[in-house]
C-alpha cells in the first residue's frame, strides 16, 4: 500500500471541487518546498469562494474533476509562462526563477493582476496538460535500469510511454551521487542528479549500457522550437531553483542528442514496439508520472501489448515494464517492475514525486 503523501480533501465533481483540487495542491506544494507555489494556490481558493477572477476564469471546469486534471499546476505554469516571457514583470520581481526575490506581500496582488490582464492567454493555455518533464526522477528510476541490467546481463533498449519532451530517455548520459561518495554515470554531464536513498542504493559497479532509445507522448514537445523549453520551465515551481539547474542540463544534453519521438497514442505505440521479440537486449517499457493522464482504452491497450511481449520473451530477449506511479494523486508513488520470462512483479520502493528521495526495498 502507497504511503500517503496528503489527504486530498473532498472529492467529485462540483464546484466545490475546484477549490479542493486547489487547497490539496497548496498543502502538496508546502510539503515538497514550495511555499511560493503554496501561497499563490491558497489565496487562489479565497478569490475562487469570493467570486473573483479565478472563479470566472475556471467557469466549467468543476464538472471536469479538476483533481485529476491537475487544474491547478495548470494554471500557475500559465502564470510562470509569462514571468518567463518577459510578460508579467511586476510578478518576476517576486519569482527567484526570474531574478526575483520571493515575499509573501504583494505576491497575490501581482498575480491577480496577470490574470485579469491574460485572459485569452489562459484560457489557450488551461487547455494543456502539464508536462514536467521532472529530471530528477531518474535518480529513481535508475534503480529499476540497473535492477534490469544485472539481472540480464543484457545491454538495455529504453522505450519511454509519456515522454514529454524525451530528457529523461537521456538518463544514462547523466551523473547520479547515490552517498557517501558512490557515483554512477558520466563524470563530465552537466546533469548532476542528488537523490537521498533511504535504504539500499544502488550498486555503482553494475554496469548499464542502451543500444537503443525511442519514446512517445500523445503531444511531444519539440525542442527544435525555441517556446518548447519555456514550456517545461514554466511547470517547474519557480522557487525551487535545483530542479531548473537539472532541467538546463538535461536540455544541454539533449541540444547534443536528440530525443527520438513519436506523437502517438501509448497503447498503440507500445503495440508496434513490442510486435517482434528483440534477441540481445533486455526492452525496457517504462514511465513516471504519466499513467493518471493514461485513458482507460490507453492502459489496456499498454497491458495487453506488455503480456503479450512477456508470453514470447526468452532469457536472450527480455521484456521489462519499470514505472514511477502513484494509485492516486495523495499517496508517494510506487517504483514497480515486471520481468518476463517468469513475469514476477516486485515493488522496488516508493518515492518522492520529484525524485527527491526514495525508500528502496532491495539492492539494485
Amino acid at each position: 500500500m502507497s504511503t500517503p503523501l496528503v489527504d486530498p480533501g473532498p472529492d467529485g465533481r462540483s464546484d466545490s471541487a475546484v477549490t479542493a483540487a486547489f487547497t490539496f495542491q497548496a498543502r502538496a506544494c508546502e510539503l515538497m518546498g514550495s511555499p511560493l507555489t503554496a501561497l499563490l494556490m491558497r489565496r487562489m481558493v479565497a478569490d475562487h469562494e469570493a467570486g473573483g477572477i479565478t472563479h470566472a476564469m475556471l467557469s466549467g471546469w468543476e464538472t471536469r474533476a479538476p483533481k485529476d486534471a491537475v487544474l491547478s499546476l495548470r494554471v500557475v505554469g500559465g502564470l510562470h509562462y509569462l514571468v518567463l516571457t518577459g510578460r508579467a514583470p511586476a510578478l518576476a520581481a517576486l519569482y527567484p526563477s526570474a531574478g526575483g526575490t520571493f515575499r509573501k506581500d504583494g505576491l497575490w496582488d501581482a498575480a491577480e493582476a496577470v490574470l485579469r490582464a491574460e485572459g485569452p492567454f489562459f484560457e489557450a493555455f488551461l487547455s494543456n496538460t502539464p508536462q514536467t518533464n521532472e529530471v530528477r526522477r531518474t535518480g529513481v528510476l535508475i534503480g529499476g535500469f540497473l535492477t534490469v541490467a544485472k539481472q540480464t546481463g543484457l545491454p538495455l533498449r529504453c522505450l519511454e510511454v509519456g515522454a514529454s519532451a524525451g530528457l529523461n530517455l537521456n538518463w544514462d548520459r547523466f551523473r547520479y551521487d547515490f552517498g557517501d561518495g558512490r557515483t554512477w554515470g558520466d563524470p563530465a554531464s552537466p546533469v548532476l542528479i542528488e537523490t537521498h536513498w533511504r535504504g539500499d542504493a544502488p550498486d555503482a559497479a553494475v554496469a548499464a549500457s542502451v543500444t537503443e532509445r525511442a519514446g512517445c507522448d500523445i503531444s511531444p514537445i519539440d525542442l527544435s522550437h525555441p517556446e518548447a523549453a519555456v514550456r517545461l520551465k514554466s511547470y517547474v515551481w519557480p522557487d525551487q531553483l535545483d530542479r531548473f539547474r537539472m532541467l538546463d542540463g538535461a536540455l544541454a544534453v539533449a541540444g547534443r542528442y536528440k530525443p527520438k519521438l513519436e506523437t502517438a497514442d501509448a497503447g498503440d505505440w507500445i503495440a508496434r514496439q513490442l510486435a517482434e521479440p528483440r534477441p540481445g537486449v533486455a526492452t525496457v517499457v517504462y514511465h513516471s508520472i504519466a499513467a493518471q493522464y493514461f485513458s482507460a482504452g490507453t492502459r489496456a491497450a499498454m497491458n495487453a501489448a506488455l503480456t503479450r511481449a512477456g508470453e514470447r520473451a526468452t532469457q536472450d530477449a527480455p521484456v521489462a515494464w519499470l514505472r514511477m506511479e502513484a494509485p492516486d494523486l495523495a499517496v508517494l508513488p510506487d517504483v514497480t517492475l515486471t520481468v518476463w520470462p517468469g513475469g514476477a512483479e516486485r515493488l522496488l520502493g516508493q518515492a518522492h514525486p520529484h525524485g527527491a528521495f526514495v525508500q528502496w526495498k532491495e539492492t539494485p
